[in-house]
């Protein structure tokens, strides 16, 4: 039985052509009011996640 990708992991995962990894920073859903627009705009930017190998192997097998 071959392995199978984690599937709950890969829905908070974009990965990317050249694959790397982007994820969003936590907890940047709410709160929002009182931020300055940069900051406001800054939350919605993605950010490189680094992965070991053997994390990767695991989690992302055919990423």
């Amino acid at each position: 039985m071959s392995m199978k990708t984690n599937k709950s992991f890969l829905k908070r995962v974009k990965v990317t052509k050249r694959g790397k990894l982007l994820v969003r920073k936590t907890g940047q859903n709410h709160f929002n009011s009182k931020e300055n627009s940069s900051q406001k705009g800054a939350k919605g930017r993605n950010s490189e996640f680094h992965m070991s190998n053997k994390e990767r192997s695991r989690f992302l097998v055919n990423m």
